[in-house]
């Protein structure tokens, strides 16, 4: 019983895990380089990074199936170059995390930019720094707490991911199964007394992560 709890519980950690450093990573950058710039089309592209925050899950894992699907010619490109098709396996359920994860990040960092002095950039600027020095040395440090509180709502956010993460990486245990599905599936087959357990597993974990980021923040 022990191993049947504790194995979505570690792939949904694992998986909230790498999608968490991929939309931090990413968050960062298109954060940085939204919140500085202005061009035509910018909203449009807001949008569409933000999209994935209001769509329902069905959709995102609809539009997911598409993408990367056999028919795609990205899925076709991956199945060429990895041998397998991206559905249906663990990075499915990374992609899936990653994409309805991200907007929360991309969020927090385009704020915590918009918050950082330009003056002071600026003169780094003027003593010749180059822009990833002013961007690691000065931009995310003056910005981290924005950051750090994206990067955790992110991870609670791939956490429980649910909906895209079913359509698109299936329901595989020990594979894909991650602790929502494992409580959909438990509760389906009327075992409530596992299902109770992943679900206060879940909403402790949540908790924690959400009251250090207000902590943060006081």
């Amino acid at each position: 019983m022990a191993t049947d709890f504790w194995s979505p519980v570690k792939l949904s950690v694992e998986i909230a895990v790498v999608s968490g450093f991929i939309v931090l990573v990413t968050g960062i950058l298109l954060g940085k380089i939204m919140a500085n710039r202005s061009f035509k089309g910018k909203v449009i592209l807001e949008t569409i990074l933000l999209l994935p925050l209001v769509l329902p899950p069905t959709v995102v894992g609809f539009l997911l199936i598409i993408v990367f699907g056999k028919n795609s010619v990205i899925g076709q490109v991956i199945e060429w170059l990895f041998h397998q098709p991206v559905m249906f396996t663990w990075w499915a359920a990374v992609i899936a995390s990653t994409v309805v994860a991200f907007p929360l990040m991309y969020q927090s960092a385009k704020t915590g930019f918009e918050a950082v002095d330009h003056d002071i950039e600026d003169a780094a600027r003027v003593d010749g720094a180059s822009e990833w020095k002013i961007l690691f040395f000065i931009s995310i440090p003056l910005a981290l707490k924005a950051i750090i509180s994206g990067g955790i709502l992110s991870f609670t956010r791939a956490l429980g991911e649910f909906g895209a993460t079913l359509m698109f990486a299936g329901n595989l245990p020990g594979k894909t199964q991650t602790t929502p599905l494992a409580i959909y599936i438990a509760i389906d087959s009327g075992n409530m007394e596992m299902a109770w357990m992943w679900v206060i597993c879940m909403v402790s974990l949540s908790f924690l992560l959400l009251l250090f980021v207000h902590l943060m923040k006081d």
